[in-house]
């Protein structure tokens, strides 16, 4: 029967007490114990420089093919010793330095985090930040992803990961996992911080930057562009909808004259050419439309317009349009909704023409008692 074990000795420029290191090196040594069935004897021999060596966790400490264990970050891992089949653990915990500061112990000089910049180019897109410390003792460069604090300006949007050992469903979670689940106005929307603290006590910090910008799809491009970072999104865009509410007709035949419009998202009135309307509603266009839309980012603020229209008396806006002047029946009038939210309706109320011939006043008589008569 075989029984193989593992165990540290610190080796005398570790500083450190059994397994428990708070220092740079430990030595660990595997012996194997045989026992002969029926017999009473033992053979222990000392399988060290044989043995497959292998530490749980890199970021905590590191070990060679001797046994000699290098400690990295504060933590503990598993240290395996594997030889001819079978297979010994023992624990080996680093901690932080037990006395003085800014001593020469394992000082950290640097902290780096490499990328330094993260763009994704849609929503739910997942990168890993990497996290680099220099030190004045060997080994100089070290991996501290899974050792550092990770931290985020905007964790509601763009969360980054601390590294776990039980994640749920995964076993082990990574740490400086950054993750998209918004967008950002330009390549930057958060700010990634990392935060090592050295067995002195001394603390390091980097920062990377993390955007995903929003760029919306233009279906009408030569070619179409699908934009970027717009996925998932339940609504970016806003339908304005405008009509008339008043008794003024919808058709040009009809007598009707009454005209709304509103410039488009891009409008610009010091650059010529940019507010074109994009909505051009009633008879008075020409067209005839009583029921106009249009399209419009989410946010946008958009004044619409009543003009002067022959023949239109103008009696007002619905309530969620805020009027930007004084209303007048003549016009021009104007009035201004903003589209923070959801889509909206506005109506306008073109309420008769403002004169009327003798033969319509009479037919309009005529239409008032015949109705009376009726009721």
């Amino acid at each position: 029967m075989q029984h193989f074990g593992a165990d540290a000795d610190c080796v005398p420029e570790c500083g450190c007490r059994g397994s428990e290191c708070g220092g740079e090196k430990a030595q660990f040594r595997a012996s194997e114990t045989t026992t002969t069935r029926g017999t009473q004897g033992t053979d222990t021999r000392d399988v060290t420089r044989s043995a497959k060596w292998l530490s749980g966790d890199t970021s905590v400490a590191t070990i060679d093919a001797n046994g000699l264990a290098t400690a990295v970050g504060v933590g503990t891992t598993k240290i395996t010793a594997e030889d001819g089949g079978v297979s010994g653990l023992s624990d080996l915990t680093v901690t932080g330095a037990t006395g003085g500061t800014g001593g020469s112990g394992d000082k950290i000089l640097s902290l780096t985090i490499i990328p330094n910049g993260i763009v994704f180019g849609s929503l739910t897109e997942s990168g890993q930040f990497l996290a680099i410390g220099t030190f004045a003792n060997s080994p100089t460069v070290r991996d501290l992803t899974n050792s550092v604090t990770w931290l985020t300006s905007a964790p509601n949007v763009f969360p980054v990961t601390n590294f776990g050992s039980s994640a749920t469903g995964s076993g082990t979670q990574n740490g400086g996992v950054v993750s998209a689940y918004g967008s950002s106005a330009g390549n930057v929307g958060a700010t990634i911080t990392a935060e090592a603290t050295d067995s002195n006590g001394s603390l390091a910090t980097a920062t990377a930057a993390v955007g995903c910008p929003l760029v919306l799809a233009n279906p009408t491009a030569t070619p179409p562009t699908a934009g970027s970072c717009n996925q998932n999104i339940p609504q970016l865009l806003s339908t304005l909808t405008v009509y008339n509410e008043g008794l003024n007709p919808n058709t040009p035949q009809a007598g009707g004259n009454w005209l709304l419009t509103a410039p488009s998202a891009t409008c610009n009135p010091a650059i010529a050419g940019t507010c074109t309307p994009v909505i051009t509603c009633g008879p008075g266009a020409g067209a005839g439309k009583s029921v106009c839309t249009a399209t419009y980012p989410l946010g946008t603020t958009v004044t619409l317009t009543a003009p002067a229209q022959a023949g239109v008396k103008f009696g007002g806006w619905s309530s969620n349009c805020m009027n930007t002047g004084t209303i007048t029946q003549a016009g021009p009038n104007t009035c201004a909704i903003n589209l923070s939210t959801s889509d909206a309706t506005v109506g306008a109320s073109s309420t008769e023409k403002l004169t009327a011939t003798l033969s319509e006043r009479a037919a309009l008589r005529r239409r008032l008692s015949w109705r009376v008569g009726r009721f």
